[in-house]
């Protein structure tokens, strides 16, 4: 009953602080403090989610420095030593990071010493909160796959060694074999994200048919514990249906798992169905474009930076029964993979 009480309480408390924020959080200096900005957009789309249901996950990627104000102290190797921000860590189940062992600076290639020590230190303050770390290496070698399980495992994350940094493939389809998918191939019922032992990240794996079904059948196929996935099909307009994404609820050889939607909330998307095509000319924005919408991302093709902060942006991300999360949570998934929460970085910059 106290844990049931603590929890209503939470949500009363973030949902009011949402209500009453009507400017964005700014520093003595009277910038804006962009990471207490994301911290608290985090936070809000927490409360939303698990208002209306209380065990859905919510997993931000990257950008675990969040968790601390810009002034934090640091160890020597640069890891934040001072007290984690504690609304921000019990709004989060846990927290999502790439490169921690492999692709840092070039796929199949190890993460240089200075940086893999400082993302495993950072992941680890999560860990010691509770919060379990989700790694995703890029790394195709058959004795570099190998390693980074084994690295993660002696972290105690959940590790995920991708050799597709596109996302667009289950790997022991595509000749990588049964000795490393799934990693800790296991039949348990998965109710927890602590329970889980492994997961699949899969997000640019096209369905031939436009149910998406096909896609649906190739990863019911599999046993992974925990699937991170798009909430739609090819990417596009149209959502997987309920009784679809239920269907991936059961490992294939037993056993329960979290089937968790990718939603990028710190760039725009110009092929999802929020997207306007007057937004732009080429790359650049137009002046129909919305006040959120900002530079186009170089490095990825029809990505945008938005500027987070903005009501407007945050009110397609959730809070209504036409936003991003309500989608999310109407389709039956678990929970959400909150992606480009780093674009805090891009700002303080």
């Amino acid at each position: 009953m106290k844990r049931v009480l603590f929890f209503l309480l939470s949500v009363f408390f973030l949902l009011a602080s949402a209500s009453c924020r009507e400017t964005p959080a700014r520093t003595d200096t009277g910038i804006i403090n962009y990471r207490k900005e994301m911290r608290t957009f985090i936070e809000e789309i927490s409360a939303y989610a698990k208002n209306i249901n209380s065990s859905f996950l919510i997993i931000p990627q990257n950008g675990q420095s969040v968790a601390w104000d810009k002034a934090a102290d640091t160890d020597n190797d640069g890891v934040p030593s001072g007290i984690m921000d504690s609304v921000y860590t019990a709004a989060i189940d846990g927290t999502g990071r790439e490169d921690m062992f492999y692709g840092y600076d070039t796929d199949d290639k190890a993460t240089p010493d200075d940086m893999r020590v400082y993302l495993s230190g950072i992941c680890k303050k999560f860990l010691e909160q509770g919060k379990s770390v989700l790694s995703v290496d890029y790394c195709s070698s058959l004795s570099k796959i190998s390693d980074s399980y084994a690295q993660n495992a002696s972290h105690g994350f959940i590790g995920f060694a991708e050799p597709d940094r596109g996302l667009g493939m289950i790997p022991e389809n595509s000749g990588y074999g049964s000795a490393f998918y799934p990693y800790n191939g296991n039949t348990n019922d998965i109710q927890f994200l602590s329970d889980a032992k492994n997961f699949l990240f899969l997000l640019n794996m096209s369905s031939k048919d436009g149910a998406g079904s096909e896609l649906i059948k190739k990863i019911a196929a599999t046993d992974y514990d925990v699937v991170i996935m798009d909430a739609f099909i090819n990417g596009g307009g149209m959502q997987y249906t309920t009784s679809l994404i239920n269907e991936l609820k059961t490992k294939a050889h037993g056993g329960r798992r979290l089937i968790i939607a990718y939603m990028s909330i710190g760039e725009a998307e110009d092929y999802r169905w929020y997207w306007n095509s007057s937004w732009v000319k080429g790359t650049v924005p137009t002046d129909s474009a919305p006040a959120w919408l900002d530079a186009v991302n170089p490095d990825w093709a029809g990505n945008y930076k938005v500027k987070y902060w903005n009501k407007n942006w945050q009110s397609l991300m959730y809070g209504n029964d036409s936003s991003y999360v309500k989608k999310i949570l109407d389709a039956g998934f678990d929970g959400v993979y909150l992606d480009i929460v780093d674009a805090y970085e891009y700002y303080e910059e």
